[in-house]
């Protein structure tokens, strides 16, 4: 196990935490959340850093304790910075542009596909194949990511789709003749 739990957040400058019950907010320049997290953890604000207790040593309040502190860290992060996924779009004809809060997908299909860009997300076409999916909430934004991507998958023949930047995809060989 890698008890990722145990290492404390520590609180940039810009950057406030409160605590009232389980129910834990972060205050930065850029951006502030809550969350709420589970009765296995307690969450305690002590020297500019948050930490994170198991309530027993039962599997769930362990599981908890390790994804408690990720999504703190995560929060304290996005408070003063913005997550970013870039993705590339390969294929012929293939393209997307933006059109006000919706991204318009031309990805081979008979129509157009409109996708909706949630609030507290942007989408930028850097260029025709080119998209950054950006926010300060790192959950959203890969899903965000992940949804335009499920709309044209790369394929393993061609390597056609929407993948994230730097993916490597697998080709295999076609049939012979």
């Amino acid at each position: 196990m890698s008890r990722i739990g145990k290492q404390p957040v520590a609180l940039p400058d810009g950057v406030t935490a409160s605590i009232s019950g389980q129910t834990l907010e972060i205050k930065g320049p850029k951006d502030s959340k809550s969350f709420t997290a589970t009765d296995d953890v307690t969450i305690a604000i002590e020297d500019g850093q948050v930490t994170v207790t198991p309530r027993g040593k039962s599997k769930r309040a362990r599981q908890q304790w390790g994804m408690t502190r990720t999504v703190i860290a995560n929060m304290v992060h996005g408070a003063k910075e913005t997550f970013k996924k870039e993705l590339e779009i390969n294929g012929v004809g293939y393209r997307a542009q933006m059109q006000g809060n919706t991204l318009k997908l031309n990805l081979g299909y008979s129509h157009d596909v409109d996708f909706e860009v949630p609030e507290g997300v942007t989408v930028t076409a850097t260029k025709p194949t080119e998209l950054v999916v950006e926010g300060h909430d790192k959950q959203l934004v890969g899903q965000v990511a992940a949804n335009i991507r499920d709309w044209r998958r790369p394929e393993p023949y061609k390597g056609k789709g929407i993948r994230y930047k730097g993916e490597y995809i697998f080709q295999k060989e076609g049939k012979k003749k």
